[in-house]
């Protein structure tokens, strides 16, 4: 029998407001940038467990660089957030290509074994040829 999950569950932690991500300007373009977070922490929202794991961030910046601190508490907020990997690891992505417009960057998220099995998600942005409308988040 096919057991789905409702809606505001499948979804949840996607529309929470998390730290902003604060930018700094770029002065060497075609830099590429990795960053590697072993300690990440959220919460399984059918569960209430704890989730662990490591998100590794590479991206090639545009105009502006991710500060390291704000990327600290941005990710910092996701400790006590109800969330599926894969809403966080596209979050995250979605959220770094809001903030500094790279040229594409890739998330991925290394998720410590849970019941017998051991999760990767990795997505990828692509900067389109046109500068993105500014959003309300903006």
């Amino acid at each position: 029998m096919k057991k789905e999950y409702p809606d505001d569950l499948s979804r949840a932690g996607l529309a929470t407001a998390l730290p902003a991500l604060s930018t700094w300007p770029n002065q060497f373009p075609k830099t590429e940038i990795t960053i590697v977070v072993p300690e990440y922490t959220s919460i399984c929202p059918k569960t209430h467990l704890p989730d662990f794991g490591t998100i590794t961030i590479r991206y090639v910046p545009g105009r502006t660089c991710i500060e390291l601190k704000s990327l600290k508490y941005y990710l910092l907020g996701y400790r006590d957030l109800g969330i599926f990997y894969e809403n966080a690891v596209n979050r995250i992505l979605q959220d770094i290509a809001e903030a500094c417009w790279p040229e594409w960057a890739i998330v991925k998220g290394e998720f410590n074994t849970r019941g017998g099995m051991h999760s990767v998600i990795e997505v990828r942005y692509d900067r389109p040829s046109k500068s993105p409308r500014k959003t309300s988040r903006s």
